[in-house]
C-alpha cells in the first residue's frame, strides 16, 4: 500500500496576501497550489497555500519579507 504524500499549507492573514505569495513563488519557479483553508486548522473562510516539504525553505527564504505574517502548518 502506497503512503499519502505529505503537504504543508502556509496560512496569511489574508487573501490579497496569499494571492501575492503564490504569484511570488510562481515567479521564482516554486510549486504551490492554492487550496481552501482545512476545517481542522480554521473554521473561518479562506484560501491558503500548499506546498511539499521539501519546498517548505525556499518558501521561507522567498517569503521573507512576510516572515512575520505567516504560518505553516502539516497536513
Amino acid at each position: 500500500m502506497s503512503q499519502k504524500p505529505t503537504y504543508q499549507v502556509v496560512l496569511l492573514p489574508s487573501v490579497n496576501h496569499t494571492l501575492k505569495a503564490e504569484k511570488l513563488l510562481k515567479g521564482q519557479c516554486i510549486p504551490c497550489k492554492l487550496i481552501p483553508v482545512p476545517r481542522h486548522i480554521s473554521s473561518d473562510c479562506g484560501i491558503c497555500l500548499r506546498i511539499t516539504p521539501e519546498v517548505r525553505q525556499a518558501v521561507a527564504d522567498a517569503l521573507q519579507e512576510m516572515a512575520d505574517l505567516i504560518v505553516i502548518h502539516d497536513l
